[in-house]
């Protein structure tokens, strides 16, 4: 297993995977060739030249070649890929809905596809159609039954406390975080680290290792060591793999005090309030109340509360007083702990962190 830690290799990426255990990685990250098929050059209307893509390394005999070959990339990913892990494609309209649909077919079950909107997109010289503003990515899980990783409440901080939705803006690669050699591009298409950042954050756990088939300059190895993730990358390219072993080696991990994200709810043991009352913690007859101390209610000897002619538990008692259909009484209601007026959730977080 350490053969395929923090390690990055050149060669085949179809060879290589061969050759690595099952259920090895908890995420995969491909950004495989677009298959453009671009047959002349691009230039702009003052007749300079456009440094697209054009490589080699992104040109296929036909689409069942490329087909073919996203079979079979797919289908090694996904037996390296752990039982509860998932995987991340990215792509353009040249090839992404071929890509989701063997995707499909190999048997990975759908999360999302996520649209990547650039702020700053190359323009449309010809002026023959819409200007490429953005990439799709897919998210899929390795089977339905799959309990995939998803660090909602981290997304939701990032994204100021409001649900991460699945349009992300950021810009193109560039500026000081653009490899460059004789001012020119290292690679035609480098991902900038922002965009890893989010997807290695969102769906994967520390420690966790990480593979990317197609690792091009090592934007995914690079985000992954310093968020303290390990990684396996494989590219074909040597100067793409010698510029990426070079980033990679530059890159200083983040302080491991400084790792931790917020834990999902989901992934809490459940602590019903009645199990607190059994338990001693709060008994019977205490008094709770709303944060205004305007509303009163009684705790029975069964978990459930009394409020005039209401009694229900802490949720519906709490939602008729609100006049809705479900309200969270963990954080409704109040009571009286030493002289201070805490959430009645704040002795839920006490057991918890008592028998975790």
């Amino acid at each position: 297993m350490s053969k395929f830690l923090n390690k990055i290799v050149n060669g085949n990426a179809l060879e290589i995977l061969k050759t690595i255990p099952s259920k090895t990685f908890n995420l995969v990250f491909a950004d495989p060739p677009y298959n453009l098929q671009i047959g002349k050059k691009l230039k702009r209307p003052d007749n300079s030249k456009v440094n697209g893509v054009n490589d080699k390394w992104d040109q296929f005999k036909s689409f069942k070649d490329y087909d073919n070959f996203c079979k079979e990339w797919l289908n090694e990913c996904k037996r390296v890929l752990k039982d509860n892990g998932s995987i991340w494609v990215i792509g353009t309209y040249h090839n992404i809905f071929r890509i989701g649909y063997h995707i499909q077919n190999v048997g990975y079950w759908m999360l999302n596809d996520v649209i990547w909107k650039k702020n700053n997109p190359m323009p449309n010289f010809k002026g023959t159609r819409f200007t490429n503003a953005h990439e799709t990515l897919i998210w899929a899980s390795k089977s339905k039954k799959s309990k995939y990783t998803f660090n909602y409440q981290s997304l939701k901080c990032l994204n100021d406390d409001l649900q991460m939705r699945s349009d992300w803006t950021f810009p193109i690669c560039n500026g000081k975080e653009r490899l460059k050699k004789n001012g020119k591009k290292v690679h035609s298409t480098q991902k900038p680290e922002a965009l890893l950042h989010r997807i290695i954050l969102s769906t994967t756990n520390k420690d966790d290792v990480i593979l990317d088939p197609f690792l091009g300059t090592g934007t995914t190895a690079v985000v992954a060591k310093k968020l303290g993730r390990k990684y396996f990358g494989i590219e074909k390219d040597k100067k793409y793999f010698k510029a990426a072993d070079e980033r990679i080696n530059k890159t200083k991990a983040i302080e491991e005090s400084y790792l931790d994200t917020l834990e999902n709810n989901k992934s809490k043991p459940r602590v019903p309030f009645g199990s607190l009352v059994e338990l001693g913690i709060i008994k019977p007859g205490t008094n709770i109340f709303d944060q205004k101390k305007k509303i009163n209610a009684k705790i029975m000897v069964d978990g459930s509360i009394k409020h005039k002619e209401s009694a229900g538990s802490i949720h519906k008692v709490a939602a008729k007083i609100m006049g809705t259909e479900s309200y969270n009484g963990w954080t409704y209601w109040y009571c009286n702990v030493g002289g201070s007026m805490v959430p009645i959730d704040n002795l839920r977080q006490r057991f918890l962190s008592k028998n975790i």
